[in-house]
């Protein structure tokens, strides 16, 4: 796949069936008593007006637990919430949900190590969380926080450790940045309100203070000029356009995960999780890169585990079958097409596709050691090493994990609107790796 199908379409998948590919990563990390997990989380904090002291947020988050019926998102401590709503993201409709207090959560078992002397929003999920599924939700709710959220002398400041790892705030209208100290994009929002997101790929909360002045354009005259479809003249090859260049990377739903097969093969698996939110659209192409094969793609919408129909086309079998895709294709290219029930207004699917590559090129053995050599397209990509083997170099930053297995991870976390070209080497264990404790 070339780099723009990385970016725009790339999916990929596996030679084993999703839920196989979930139980290699998590394999030894069964647990008497299932906790309950989260995945996908955003926070989108909306600044009001200042002297109110008070922040609109509205919170992604995914239901993780296998089987779970309900969800606890915790009330922040210091924090006063007002105006609560929840609704299930998949079909946009309104959730039951009460505040309880951390006593109460404690009889859940899921809940057993909830804060007594804290409050919870109880959470009636749309339907009991698929095995390897998600239930995703989307929380709205007003926090008036006057040690997070005040005035210092002709400034506001937003000064707050936010431990969630990918998130945006919004100035209110008329205000102008003037300080940040976490790494951010600063984008306009479709009012002219300017917005700050970041993603936080360390281990700890992010110490994030913004400050901003007044001093910025309000009402029509506020408005910013549409993204275009121009590219950087600055570029050695052609670039990223304007609109991809300015979309939130914190905010893209797109993520991946390669698990390394042994390199003599060249092959490996993955999934690919990615949400569909445009109404009418009821499939998904992945045109595979040039110098890589696929095989045994299959799909499944996420919220649900309801298995999706692929198909292995060609350029040609998809010129012919009057199917459009976003990119030029050669005629012995493939194509991977995952068909899904048209989505609605107002609604979404969140779907994980799988499959295997074999890609000489990319991955192979040199000499005694593993080369991983790819570029890789999403915000958030992952690379699992195959089973025997451990990391000797990595020319992009990353953090890394061991799993439970013994296996090596390593997170990828790109904030900037390009790929990472990943070079990964490994060598041989002399011996079975101590599990992790």
């Amino acid at each position: 796949m070339c780099r723009h199908a990385t970016r725009a379409i790339g999916a990929l998948l596996l030679t084993f069936s999703s839920a196989a590919l979930l139980a290699q990563e998590h394999r030894a990390a069964s647990a008497t008593h299932a906790k309950q997990s989260e995945a996908d989380e955003y926070t989108r904090y909306e600044l009001l007006a200042p002297d109110g002291a008070s922040f609109k947020i509205l919170y992604e988050v995914s239901a993780a637990t296998p089987g779970a019926k309900v969800f606890f998102n915790p009330i922040r401590k210091g924090s006063v919430a007002s105006d609560e709503a929840v609704f299930d993201a998949m079909t946009g409709e309104p959730l039951h949900f009460e505040v309880v207090s951390g006593t109460d959560a404690r009889k859940d078992a899921v809940m057993a190590d909830a804060d007594a002397g804290g409050s919870y929003i109880k959470i009636q999920l749309a339907r009991a969380v698929p095995p390897e599924g998600r239930g995703r939700l989307l929380i709205v709710k007003t926090y008036k926080d006057a040690k997070s959220y005040y005035r210092e002398g002709d400034a506001i400041v937003f000064n707050r450790g936010l431990g969630i790892k990918r998130n945006s705030v919004v100035l209110p209208p008329g205000y102008e940045l003037v300080g940040c100290n976490v790494p951010s994009q600063v984008l306009p929002e479709a009012d002219g309100r300017i917005a700050i997101s970041f993603m936080n790929a360390g281990p700890g909360e992010a110490p994030l203070v913004v400050r901003a002045k007044l001093g910025a354009q309000t009402g029509p005259s506020a408005v910013p000029h549409a993204p275009t479809e121009s590219r950087s003249w600055e570029a050695p090859f052609p670039g990223e356009t304007d609109r991809q260049r300015l979309s939130e990377r914190a905010h893209q739903d797109r993520d991946i995960v390669y698990f390394l097969q042994q390199p003599e093969t060249h092959a490996f698996s993955l999934y690919h999780d990615y949400t569909e939110s445009r109404p009418g659209i009821d499939k998904y192409l992945n045109v595979v890169r040039e110098g890589s094969t696929v095989s045994d793609p299959s799909a499944y919408i996420l919220d649900t585990g309801e298995k999706l129909a692929t198909r292995l086309m060609t350029g040609a079998e998809l010129a012919a079958a009057k199917i459009e895709v976003d990119e030029p294709v050669k005629p012995a290219t493939q194509i991977v097409v995952i068909s899904f029930p048209p989505v609605k207004k107002g609604q979404s699917l969140r779907l994980r596709i799988s499959e295997t590559y074999t890609a000489h090129a990319s991955y192979r053995l040199d000499g005694d050691e593993l080369l991983f050599d790819r570029s890789l397209g999403r915000s958030r990509n992952a690379v699992v090493l195959p089973e025997g083997w451990y990391l000797t170099a990595s020319a992009i930053p990353a953090t890394v994990t061991q799993l439970p297995d013994g296996r090596i991870r390593l997170d990828f976390w790109n904030g900037r609107p390009d790929s990472v070209d990943v070079l990964l080497k490994a060598k041989r264990r002399n011996a079975p790796s101590a599990k992790p404790q």
